[in-house]
């Protein structure tokens, strides 16, 4: 008898997962065993899969079991690479086909109120999270995932980049600390992933080096779409060194915030007011606002509590944070609506923005609105609110046009 790999999981509650134990043998041929509860309608596909990916990397004598909760092939796939991986080296990868929806790339500058973090091994919660409509889909591949579950998340995630629909969302992987992470690399650029989280930023030096793995990579597979980088500052040094992180590489969109971690770095609790927190949060904004890139703030973990969430989204916004994590689907709605500007913040942006233009076509050097003068940066964050507000379906396009100047 061989050695034994296992993947997946398993038991009450799991879905849309399998378990696959796979033992390599001397003789004897492949002999495959399949358990599923819709075995009468896809057991054929599963063993035909199965037998395929086997034959592809050349396993001819083993003992398998595939224990079915509702898989798709894209799950199946990775647990069953990732066992053999486990008991056999080779450079070859099963790969799913890319759908077409999948194929875009993300522009710099795109509103990242929301991202929705998913654990990286858990697929039932991956297949839809898109049509939530969150801003950005996190497949986790650090604390989300257990240790001795982290290698073969990586194939899971992979083969989730390539064949399910992200619906428009920016495609997003948080990797692991150190080496660990370096290695994630392997497993994401080549699958069109849009942006990387960098968790527990301290230095430049670990942007650095994350540039370094994935610009060799994007030179060997001819990637030519940007591949962006958020850093997750979530230490006092990390705090300490924001603004040097955020202008370490050209490809950092956004600079975030992981308050668990950095409240546990300074041996105190993190509470709903913040005031544990205010310096740091600060420090991440105005580095970001330096470095001109955006700042995301953390993730609100009380996933009941919608109106404490909508006076934490509030609290955020006055800082100065251009959107924060969520880590329910339900949360998104109210992260959205709350960042969005309010009605009264569009009125007076529009009654700025109509002075603005009204003293260019009389000449006038001097904007004023009543007995105020206004300041040229009131009039940019004014076009600012236009623009956010226009982007979000807010205000129309043509406002300018259909609404009465003032």
């Amino acid at each position: 008898m061989g050695e034994i790999a296992t993947t997946g999981n398993k038991g009450k509650g799991v879905r849309s997962d399998c378990f696959v134990t796979l033992e390599l043998c001397d003789q004897g041929g492949i002999q495959l065993q399949v358990e599923s509860k819709v075995a009468v309608m896809y057991g054929d596909d599963i063993r035909n899969e199965a037998l395929e990916i086997l034959d592809y990397f050349g396993i001819t004598n083993a003992i398998i079991k595939i224990e079915d909760s509702g898989a798709l092939s894209l799950v199946i796939a990775a647990r069953l690479e990732a066992a053999i991986k486990k008991l056999i080296k080779t450079d070859k990868a099963w790969l799913p086909p890319m759908l077409p929806e999948n194929a875009y790339s993300t522009a710099r500058d795109r509103n990242r109120f929301s991202r929705l973090y998913l654990p990286g091994n858990s697929p039932s919660l991956m297949i839809n999270a898109g049509i939530h409509k969150p801003n950005g889909i996190i497949l986790d591949l650090e604390d989300a995932v257990a240790p001795d579950k982290k290698y073969e998340a990586r194939f899971l995630v992979r083969n989730a980049l390539r064949a399910i629909d992200f619906y428009g969302a920016e495609r997003m992987v948080r990797i692991n600390q150190g080496d660990r992470g370096i290695e994630d690399l392997e497993y994401l650029i080549p699958h069109n992933v849009n942006l990387i989280l960098l968790p527990k930023c301290e230095k430049p030096e670990q942007v650095l080096k994350v540039n370094v793995k994935i610009d060799h990579i994007r030179k060997v597979n001819g990637i030519t779409a940007p591949v962006w980088i958020m850093p997750i500052i979530e230490s006092a040094l990390g705090v300490i060194n924001a603004y040097s992180i955020a202008c370490s590489a050209d490809n950092i969109v956004s600079l975030a915030i992981g308050l668990e971690d950095y409240t546990a770095d300074l041996g105190t609790k993190r509470t709903a007011e913040g005031n544990e927190s205010f310096f740091a949060r600060s420090m991440v904004v105005n580095a970001s606002r330096a470095a001109g890139i955006q700042p995301i703030d953390s993730v609100f973990s009380d996933v009941g509590d919608m109106e404490g969430l909508r006076q934490n989204v509030l609290r955020s916004k006055a800082l100065g944070f251009d959107g924060m994590g969520c880590i329910h689907p339900r949360q998104i709605i109210v992260i959205h609506e709350t960042f969005a500007p309010l009605p009264d913040e569009i009125d007076k942006a529009k009654k700025i923005v109509f002075a603005f233009h009204k003293a260019q076509e009389q000449g006038l050097g001097v904007v004023a609105l009543g007995t105020k003068m206004i300041d040229p940066p009131v009039v940019k964050r004014a076009l600012n609110t236009i623009n956010l507000a226009v982007k979000m379906n807010k205000l129309a396009e043509n406002w300018r046009e259909t609404h009465e100047q003032i």
